[in-house]
């Protein structure tokens, strides 16, 4: 019960504060504060997320008694497999990005710190978390699970292709603090959506138009801003020559 009280403070505080840098002056005395608080309360969120997905895991119904009698969830697999695994995969890919967009951000003079060792055991944790939601999916023939799961992939692999690349721009680090936390609100808010109707309507949970909204509202933002980037950046460029 502690796990998840924290959780639901640390999250709805993630929900609200992801705005303010998001739709607020980049770079200004509220962005900074709010961001590092943004990132702090991800990071808890993801954390105690981790803790109530394995309790999920160990036992699955007592951990959800309300499902006991639902037509779906009354089956531990599928419990194990939504609440346990798909859940713990998430709470990875939020602690991972999270992390990830901070060190972009704290090592802008020079990329290559980024990887740390800490965020190398993030990058490994979230590729065994992805895979291992690729293969549940695919077990209880839950599609969701397994579209799901590339996100992770695709994570992992843009993060290396930012440590590594040999010549970045100037303004790569900005491009990447900005896919990485927007992701990682977009993770929560996902969650959020998808298991915090479960009491209500567990059915919820397995509706694919429910993990789409916020995943396409989070790529249109992390495309926009990128681009807003670019292009800032490309003008300053040409005045300077």
């Amino acid at each position: 019960m502690t796990l998840v009280t924290i959780h639901i403070a640390t999250g709805t505080v993630g929900l609200v504060t992801f705005w303010i840098p998001v739709g607020g002056r980049k770079g200004g005395a509220n962005h900074r504060r709010f961001g590092r608080i943004f990132i702090n309360t991800l990071l808890a969120t993801g954390i105690t997320a981790v803790g109530i997905a394995t309790t999920t895991l160990l036992d699955p119904l007592a951990t959800h008694p309300h499902l006991v009698e639902h037509a779906v969830f009354s089956d531990p697999l599928m419990v194990r497999a939504i609440f346990g695994w798909l859940m713990l995969y998430l709470a990875t890919l939020t602690v991972n990005l999270a992390w990830h967009g901070r060190l972009a951000l704290r090592h802008r003079k020079n990329h290559r710190a980024t990887g740390t060792r800490t965020n190398n055991l993030l990058q490994i944790a979230l590729l065994v978390a992805s895979t291992t939601c690729l293969m549940q999916g695919y077990w209880v023939q839950q599609p969701m699970m397994m579209g799901l799961s590339v996100v992770g992939f695709a994570t992992v692999a843009t993060n290396y292709w930012f440590i590594f690349k040999p010549e970045p721009n100037p303004y790569d680090f900005i491009k990447e603090h900005i896919k990485s936390l927007v992701g990682a609100g977009i993770s929560v808010y996902t969650a959020f959506f998808a298991f915090g109707a479960v009491r209500l309507m567990p059915e919820l949970a397995l509706t694919p138009g429910l993990w789409a909204v916020p995943l396409i509202t989070g790529l249109t933002l992390i495309i926009y801003h990128q681009y807003a980037v670019t292009r800032k950046y490309q003008m300053r460029s040409v005045v300077a020559k």
